[in-house]
């Protein structure tokens, strides 16, 4: 065996030291905001190749920005929907009432009804019209910004509440995290606090329907922090190979808590790029454009029904509020970020839209406002009637033994039987609600 060459660093002199970048944002408290250095397209000149096209004629879209809605609010280009007015008013309808229902559950939060809230706040667009552009049935695999999807499915805001508040009435009887949903009737995967997990579990899902010969695809949200979980590496090589009817959405709101994207790989490129490496079809598209959201998850959503593969779309946006109630972006981040965002607000931008197709006006929506908060209030005072956090109207104590097993083994009896005594002891006037 040869001998390997003995190491010199004076045969090294003239090499600077190696060195590692630990990437910085553009801008911290106190900063001016300059957003001149981002690269935004004029809508209407992306160009939409066939739903069946080869992954490979994506790829170009990668780097670019699927824009509709133009600096006059008209719809320009070739990803035109050309969604009816009902519709559009529809879709504008449930993303104001998701906002209106983050900004009761905040104040909520704040109360003390709950532990903890999460809004979406700027990214409505990328749950609500993926919802519209998708089939009822398709199953999703949300992460905890997606409310509005289950808003947009009729899921009901007064279970919602329940939830959060983990009262006697959630259906999920107070065994996740608040704003961690779950719906079988409408097609809503559980959420999950572990993130990334949303990618591998939709692809099974979906290779389990292609294997059943079914007709529905899934679709899953994840932030671009996650997408650098190595799960999502496995999703991704099992869809290619596969060609598994998924489609991958990476919400690219710039922020993961507290960390900018460039932690996530954003500075080397786009997060709509990496579907190039794994041979995906990729799309990057305008987050606060309802109607770009809804031409690109539609495309995707034809192109996996008709068995051409998976698709990842990279949604850039921007996220308005603080990652969770728990959280405070002024620490980290400056405080002008949130208006000299050149995107704009997706609610406001579709609500021009509509007043520029005469379709709309200033005052209907006003009006529409005060209708939501009214109706979020009445949900709000009936979901209350059921117990807030830290009121006892809850589930009965057994329940905590329940729902795992068809028959409870016996030593969980045997601990379930325990506590029941050991709660009894330290409360003899307990009774279960």
């Amino acid at each position: 065996m040869a001998d390997r060459p003995a190491s010199s660093h004076s045969n090294r002199g003239n090499l600077p030291p190696l060195s590692l970048h630990v990437p910085e944002p553009p801008y911290r408290p106190g900063d001016p905001v300059d957003y001149s250095w981002l690269d935004i397209p004029p809508a209407g000149t992306a160009p939409r190749p066939d739903e069946a096209c080869e992954a490979a004629e994506t790829h170009p879209l990668c780097h670019g920005l699927i824009r509709v809605l133009d600096e006059d609010h008209r719809a320009v280009g070739a990803w035109d929907p050309r969604l009816d007015p009902e519709t559009l008013r529809r879709m504008l309808r449930v993303m104001a009432m998701t906002r209106a229902f983050d900004d009761r559950m905040y104040r909520g939060q704040r109360q003390g009804k709950t532990s903890f809230y999460m809004k979406c706040t700027g990214e409505e667009a990328t749950s609500v019209a993926s919802a519209f552009a998708l089939a009822d049935d398709d199953m999703v695999f949300p992460s905890y910004r997606q409310q509005g999807i289950l808003i947009a499915r009729g899921y009901p805001i007064v279970e919602m509440i329940n939830q959060i508040y983990s009262n006697r009435a959630d259906k999920l009887k107070g065994r996740q995290l608040p704003i961690m949903y779950s719906s079988r009737e409408h097609s809503f995967f559980t959420i999950s606090g572990n993130l990334a997990t949303q990618y591998p579990q939709a692809v099974g899902w979906a290779m389990a329907s292609a294997i059943r010969g079914d007709t529905r695809i899934a679709a899953s949200w994840i932030g671009e922090g996650s997408s650098a979980e190595g799960d999502a590496h496995a999703a991704f090589t099992f869809a290619t190979v596969f060609n598994a009817p998924v489609v991958f959405n990476v919400v690219n709101n710039q922020w993961a808590i507290s960390s900018f994207s460039g932690f996530a790989g954003g500075e080397r490129a786009t997060f709509a790029a990496r579907a190039v490496g794994y041979g995906l079809a990729g799309l990057r598209v305008d987050g606060n454009d309802a109607l770009a959201v809804y031409a690109a998850v539609r495309w995707a959503a034809n192109r996996a029904r008709a068995n051409k593969g998976p698709t990842l779309i990279e949604h850039f946006t921007y996220r308005a509020e603080g990652h969770s109630t728990s959280d405070d972006p002024s620490q980290y981040r400056s405080a002008q970020e949130r208006e000299e965002w050149p995107l704009g607000d997706p609610v406001m931008r579709l609500k021009r839209h509509l007043i520029s197709l005469g379709e709309w006006s200033v005052e209907a929506h006003q009006a529409m406002d005060r209708e939501l908060v009214e109706q979020v209030k009445a949900a709000t005072k009936e979901a209350e009637k059921n117990g807030i956090l830290g009121h006892g109207l809850h589930h009965p104590f057994h329940t905590m033994f329940e729902d795992v097993y068809e028959e409870l083994p016996w030593h969980l009896k045997d601990q379930s039987e325990q506590a029941m005594h050991e709660r009894r002891v330290k409360w003899p006037d307990w009774k279960e609600t």
